[in-house]
């Protein structure tokens, strides 16, 4: 038996994905925008490597690998032999600061981290503190000790044997308590829903993806790395996302993901047509809610109806709108239905379903569904229903035809630019620091980011307080995508009648803060 192969019942996630790999080995797997290209064979031998290098620390069952780096294919190739090797892969968004990272390692506890080589000091001070006992340095152009240890070592690797439900990655989702909740996510959750979009959107061994979103979250590390393997089709990789550079490579692409942010951008590239995009079989948008101005104007342009679905941390994809026609139409400002095998309610307050049309939170079902949250059994079982549904904290409605529309995020989270930003955690950044009596962080609308966040703080009395020296020191201590982009004093925060806060009026006066006249 070929060692890279899976072995009979291995629901290792990596083995389903070598499965679909190519006959043709020598055939391109990757090319860079640097003009870079890997092919299949070696994507199997480097992951075999990397894989042999873990092995050999000798970590316990289980372990976590902790990964911070820049967007690389030798990244993805980290990824996938941390799965090969059977171990627990944990993500973390490269915009993270020290107190962040902190957090998360002291949180995750994990066995190696693997970190830039320019955030080797600070990262590898908390690591060994938190008692990590292996921390490499990953640059994104093929520099640093994790790949000088790992070109040492052999090029085959038995891919370990797993379960479907033994824990694949962990993927830190912000707390509207100010701290991050360790998702925890399956072999068997992630490959159902792989193998679910590989039909639902009809993936192609011809096709030609065009990767150009982060590997930090969902969207770029799961949704369409995985559609790329599992179709055994060829992805032009992206370092960072440049629109002109994107566009340009449309003629050579047929499949693209992005966020919001990036279909606006696109739109402000002249050489954007329906000629550039001629070649081009699927525009796929997600991770936050599209402006149907944007969603009209890119058909307008291109010719091709852009097909918006809806995800979580928690389950990646839970529906989507359809590809082919013959199951409907693709529905501007909806999610689509929910994907075969989920399970979708609209409920009320009681847990009762609503009828179509009406709207309530939105809870699901399914086997992508997460297995609960890192060392926190008491909040796993809050966040689900007694049969079973997980509650996702989103409010919406689903109309007869069963088309579903978000309507609106409980507990005031902000989608910016496709990132999750919990306003508690940035209200208690700003709570500790020096005169500040009390802050409210609210999203309002902006052309670009889709929401921004917008803070307003009261003073002490007596004191006063300086916004830009706020702003300035959240810098030093928040990913940048949480930072907000205003910062007012006022006198105080208006509240109801039972002292609450009332973000809503906050909002009001706000809203037209980045509307373009």
């Amino acid at each position: 038996m070929n060692p890279s192969n899976p072995t009979p019942g291995n629901q290792n996630l990596f083995a389903a994905l070598r499965a679909a790999f190519p006959a043709d080995l020598d055939a391109v797997a990757v090319e860079t925008d640097t003009g870079l290209e890997y092919s299949w064979r070696d994507l199997d031998r480097a992951t075999a490597m990397i894989a042999n290098l873990l092995a050999s620390l000798d970590l316990p069952e289980g372990s976590r690998i902790a990964v911070q780096v820049e967007k690389s294919v030798e990244a993805m190739l980290l990824y996938l032999a941390t799965l090969r090797a059977g171990y627990v892969y944990l993500p973390l968004n490269t915009a993270y600061q020290s107190a962040e990272i902190e957090y998360f390692i002291g949180n995750a506890e994990p066995a190696v981290v693997v970190c830039t080589g320019k955030n080797f000091s600070w990262v590898s001070k908390i690591a060994f503190r938190a008692g990590t006992r292996h921390v490499f340095t990953l640059g994104d152009d093929r520099t640093g000790s994790l790949l000088e240890r790992a070109a040492h070592l052999g090029d085959q690797h038995a891919v370990a044997q797993k379960s479907a439900d033994d824990l694949a990655v962990i993927i830190y989702t912000s707390g509207t308590t100010g701290r991050s909740k360790g998702a925890m996510l399956t072999h068997g959750n992630m490959l159902s829903n792989a193998l679910v979009l590989k039909d639902y959107w009809g993936w192609r061994r011809d096709d030609v993806l065009i990767h150009a979103l982060p590997i930090f979250h969902v969207h770029g590390l799961f949704v369409a790395i995985h559609g790329a393997l599992l179709a055994g089709c060829q992805m032009i990789w992206f370092h960072k996302f440049d629109a002109g550079q994107v566009v340009a490579r449309l003629p050579q692409a047929t499949v693209f993901m992005g966020v919001p942010t990036l279909y606006v951008r696109m739109l402000a590239e002249p050489a954007l047509s329906r000629e550039a995009a001629r070649a081009m079989r699927l525009f796929i948008s997600g991770s936050a809610p599209m402006l149907i101005e944007t969603f009209n104007a890119w058909r307008e342009r291109t010719g091709h109806t852009i097909l918006e679905r809806y995800g979580m941390s928690e389950t990646v994809m839970l529906t989507s709108n359809p590809y082919h026609a013959e199951h409907g139409e693709r529905r501007g400002g909806t999610v689509g239905f929910p994907l075969p095998g989920v399970s979708l309610r609209v409920q009320d307050d009681a847990g009762r379903p609503v009828p179509a049309g009406e709207t309530g939170a939105i809870v699901v079902k399914g086997p992508n569904v997460f297995k609960g949250y890192w060392r926190m059994p008491e909040k796993t079982r809050e966040e689900f229903t007694p049969d079973g549904f997980f509650k996702t904290g989103d409010v919406g409605v689903r109309d007869a035809r069963g088309y579903v529309t978000i309507v609106g995020r409980a507990k005031d989270l902000i989608i910016s630019g496709g990132y999750n930003v919990y306003p508690a955690e940035i209200e208690s950044f700003i709570n500790e620091l020096p005169g500040v009596a009390e802050s409210a962080v609210v999203g309002v609308p902006h052309p670009d980011f889709g929401e921004v966040g917008v803070a307003v703080v009261v003073p002490k009395p007596g004191q006063t307080v300086e916004p830009d020296r706020i702003m300035a020191r959240l810098k030093d201590r928040l990913a940048n995508f949480k930072i907000p982009k205003r910062c007012f004093v006022a006198g105080e925060l208006p509240r109801n009648a039972m002292g609450k806060v009332q973000k809503k009026v906050l909002r009001e006066q706000h809203k037209a803060l980045f509307v373009r006249a």
